[in-house]
């Protein structure tokens, strides 16, 4: 029979700690039942009273790791990890490297939990570079990964060859996409386009023959459905993230301003909010649970800082998904059966 997996779930990590952790928490375990257990870390003193509140205390599949520190999200990353040993990040780090879990689930400091798992887990056979696989809405309702989307901010054409490769698995299967459309994202869609990194990156891509490479892609092409993986350095993607979610509220807000000063446009409004909720949730960050930090030697998924209690409870969920289907032994497996660690090593 089948060892039940362990979780480690950064308590401490996001803007709102702890409550929408251990929130989340709860979910996911009336959800999953003892198909998952979880090692919940963080300070104890500041938990317990959470998992009082959230009837969890003495739960069969719920143990607590205590880790006294906290890495906030505006301290300087690298540093951080380094002289915070006891750290939320750190200590569940630490866990999985032990083999205690088998993945990580945080939804604090970026940088810190990419510099944590870089540093404590290494890399995976034959990849260079980590790389944060965002999810992001398309206008046909299905979404597209863009990687990398902070982890890497100064690559190689070599390390976005392998972005693109572990992209294209993770669309396979976690997306599940029979054959992923991969673009290079560029100022234009000719191959010569681009600075030097994106024009020696298209020649790299277009040898490599498991991929179905579509070429450059151009930022307007983004969210439309003709691409599935788009590959990018981590400081453009990051950009194109954050660009994306800004302009996303501001449009929002801009059409509930329009649609409630006016009587009978809202009494449209009215009308349209089964259409507006569909849209709202296609590009709800909470549905996905977070993001991938692909090519490290373990299962780490980041949520974002704002990150609710359904929004925890998805990410735990994204994270047994991905050990489940054995996204890194694929990846590890793709790069040697197509000579790619060769070529790119």
């Amino acid at each position: 029979m089948a060892s039940i997996p362990a979780i480690a779930v950064d308590g401490m990590g996001g803007d709102f700690a702890p409550e929408p952790v251990v929130g989340g928490v709860a979910l996911a375990l009336a959800e999953l039942g003892d198909r998952v257990r979880i090692c919940l870390v963080g300070d104890r003193e500041r938990l317990m009273p959470l998992l009082e509140k959230y009837n969890l205390a003495g739960h069969s599949c719920l143990e607590v790791v205590n880790a006294p520190e906290v890495i906030g999200m505006d301290e300087h990353p690298a540093s951080a990890v380094r002289t915070k040993r006891k750290s939320s990040i750190n200590v569940a780090a630490d866990l999985v490297k032990a083999g205690d879990c088998a993945g990580l689930f945080t939804a604090g400091n970026t940088g810190a939990a990419v510099a944590a798992t870089f540093l404590k887990w290494r890399m995976l056979q034959g990849i260079e570079r980590p790389a944060i696989a965002a999810a992001l809405p398309k206008t046909d309702g299905k979404r597209f990964l863009l990687l990398d989307a902070g982890a890497t901010v100064d690559c190689t054409p070599r390390n976005l060859a392998q972005f693109a490769i572990m992209g294209d698995i993770f669309a396979k299967l976690i997306l599940g996409m029979a054959v992923p459309n991969v673009g290079l994202l560029s100022n234009g869609t000719e191959p010569g386009k681009g600075n030097r990194l994106t024009q020696e990156s298209f020649s790299l891509l277009r040898e490599i023959n498991c991929l179905s490479f579509r070429g450059n892609v151009e930022g307007h092409d983004l969210f439309s459905p003709e691409v599935d993986v788009v590959v990018c350095d981590g400081f453009v993607g990051n950009v194109v993230l954050k660009t994306s979610e800004s302009l996303a509220k501001a449009i929002g807000k801009m059409v509930k301003e329009q649609i409630c000063s006016k009587a009978i446009w809202k009494a449209g409004g009215l009308l349209c909010k089964g259409a507006f909720e569909i849209i709202k949730k296609s590009s709800d960050a909470s549905e996905v649970g977070g993001a991938p930090l692909l090519g490290v030697r373990g299962t780490c998924l980041i949520g974002h800082g704002r990150a609710d209690a359904k929004a925890v409870c998805n990410g735990i969920k994204g994270v047994l998904n991905i050990i489940d289907t054995q996204v890194n032994e694929h990846i590890v497996e793709q790069i040697h059966e197509y000579g790619l660690d060769g070529v790119l090593a």
